[in-house]
């Protein structure tokens, strides 16, 4: 019966896993053997994690130069880089309507928010970027509150279940923030490990 003769180490690089366990000369050279092997995993780790920043970016209806910012103060702020992004992305006013139910995607909330509908506590806020805090209270304006949007928002209300770092009144549609949210609330399909990665190079 044939049998594999050649270097071990080499097999092992190939198959991407220690054959003999505990080899060193694997260790040192975890990828694949040849001249480019490091870099086809250099390359294929960084489109991967490109790949899943654009998914975030898109995801929220982030350009690249406020997502680089939302990063590096998610990585001034104590705690891990990865759930702190995704916290602040969650706090935005955009969001916050798509996930009270107000709207039916993030890109219709924001056009809400852009329009003028909502206020928070008290004070019109028509920017989509805006962050919410704990025990803000978001509320739909006077002047909107028999607009054809908001009269769809209450027709459609309760379709999707409601964070449990808010509380949605069903009558008037108010929005009051309990707290902000922490990773196991936020059912966003993501990686945020890989963004902190690919942002840990430049």
């Amino acid at each position: 019966m044939a049998r594999y003769t050649g270097p071990i180490t080499k097999k092992s690089r190939r198959l991407k896993t220690d054959l003999v366990g505990g080899d060193k000369n694997f260790e040192l050279r975890p990828f694949p053997p040849g001249q480019h092997g490091r870099r086809r995993i250099q390359e294929k780790e960084y489109l991967t994690q490109l790949q899943e920043k654009q998914k975030a970016r898109f995801t929220y209806g982030v350009m690249e130069k406020q997502f680089r910012r939302y990063y590096k103060e998610a990585a001034n702020r104590p705690g891990k880089t990865g759930e702190n992004l995704l916290t602040i992305l969650e706090s935005r006013l955009d969001n916050v309507i798509y996930r009270a139910g107000l709207a039916r995607t993030r890109r219709h909330a924001r056009q809400l928010v852009t329009h003028g509908h909502f206020e928070v506590n008290g004070v019109r806020v028509d920017v989509p970027s805006y962050r919410v805090e704990q025990y803000d209270i978001i509320t739909v304006r006077k002047q909107s509150v028999n607009s054809f949007p908001i009269e769809l928002a209450r027709q459609t209300f309760g379709e999707r279940p409601i964070p449990a770092w808010m509380h949605v009144s069903g009558d008037t549609l108010q929005v009051l923030i309990h707290s902000l949210p922490v990773r196991a609330q936020i059912d966003t399909v993501l990686t945020e490990q890989l963004i902190v990665e690919l942002y840990s190079k430049n």
